[in-house]
């Protein structure tokens, strides 16, 4: 509660700072986010970054060479609190596209995913900005380059350390990425992707996607690597919306999106390794998470859903990409 005011304060002091309200005590409404805290105000929306550091600043930078298709709102101010970023954008139609889903028709969901593969592939499309810096904390520990899962190794060292982790399982895990390493030459692009690419990050009004949000992580990157955290989605859409909208997504209402997105946009399908890729691709994004919230206690003791036993279940092939090439 204590950040959440605190936040709260920041983005009042934000709408301050852009000339949109000076009054201290202005109305704003929370608007429920995964990863951020945000705020409206009126036809306006408040951006305020969950940690010290400048992601918000980076995607203001980069948000005039996106593309038209992803219809990214204007951005009205930027700036930083304490090292905290802030964004000030006007306010898109439409809702989260994960909470319209349980009760869209098939063809309206087919359209939403369809027009979502139109916004993706021109993002494809574009060049990077030349002096376009790495995200802070990206998803997957993974570096541009001929020795692309280095700093993956280097995470998998670290990972070993861990307690309640068993080196065995990590020793595992290095001799996995080294042997599907060579899929992922060559790992360069000059185009962007979004990064953290999932419905809680799309609008959608009821009929037309609105817009495609939170670039946070957006970077020059080969395409495919936007199929991980999407496919991952799909399968497992209750990790990826906020608290209490759990029970809403469902992972039976998602069975059919990976098929439709890739008769909308197969090119990003077409790699002849895709399925190694994507397999080092989860490993790479499992150990960050890994990391980032060590287990507390053994793997008998974690659900199913912890990184540590999604990262077993990529080693054992019994993973959500492994049920997907089933189907």
């Amino acid at each position: 509660m204590a950040l959440t005011k605190l936040a709260e304060l920041r983005a009042r002091r934000a709408l301050s700072a852009a000339g949109l309200a000076t009054e201290p005590d202005v109305s704003l409404t929370r608007v429920e986010s995964v990863t951020n805290e945000v705020w409206s105000h009126g036809d306006v929306l408040v951006r305020v970054s969950g940690a010290v550091g400048t992601r918000l600043r980076r995607e203001a930078d980069l948000a005039r060479h996106l593309p038209a298709a992803l219809r990214y709102p204007t951005i009205l101010a930027v700036g930083e609190d304490g090292g905290v970023d802030w964004l000030v954008l006007e306010r898109a139609p439409g809702v989260p596209l994960v909470r319209c889903w349980p009760g869209m028709t098939e063809r309206e969901r087919r359209s939403a995913v369809e027009q979502l593969a139109v916004a993706v592939r021109a993002l494809h499309e574009t060049p990077a900005p030349p002096d376009l810096v790495e995200p802070v904390a990206s998803p997957h520990i993974l570096r541009a380059g001929a020795h692309a899962v280095a700093p993956l190794l280097a995470a998998l060292d670290r990972a070993a350390g861990l307690a309640h982790v068993d080196p065995g399982v990590i020793a595992q895990a290095v001799g996995f990425v080294r042997a599907l390493a060579p899929a992922l030459d060559p790992f360069t692009s000059t185009t962007l992707i979004h990064g953290d690419l999932h419905f809680q990050n799309v609008l959608w009004d009821g009929s037309e996607l609105t817009a495609v949000l939170d670039l946070e992580f957006a970077r020059a990157a080969p395409p495919d690597l936007d199929l991980d955290v999407f496919l991952r989605f799909c399968s497992l859409p209750f990790l990826f919306v906020p608290e209490g909208r759990e029970a809403e997504a469902r992972a039976e209402l998602y069975a059919s999106v990976p098929f439709w997105f890739r008769d909308a946009y197969p090119a990003v399908f077409e790699h002849p390794r895709l399925l190694d890729r994507l397999r080092v691709y989860a490993v790479a994004f499992d150990v960050r998470s890994l990391l980032a919230g060590p287990p507390q206690q053994s793997i008998r003791g974690l659900t199913q859903y912890h990184p540590y036993r999604r990262l077993v279940a990529t080693l054992r092939g019994q993973s959500h990409l492994d049920l997907l090439n089933r189907d």
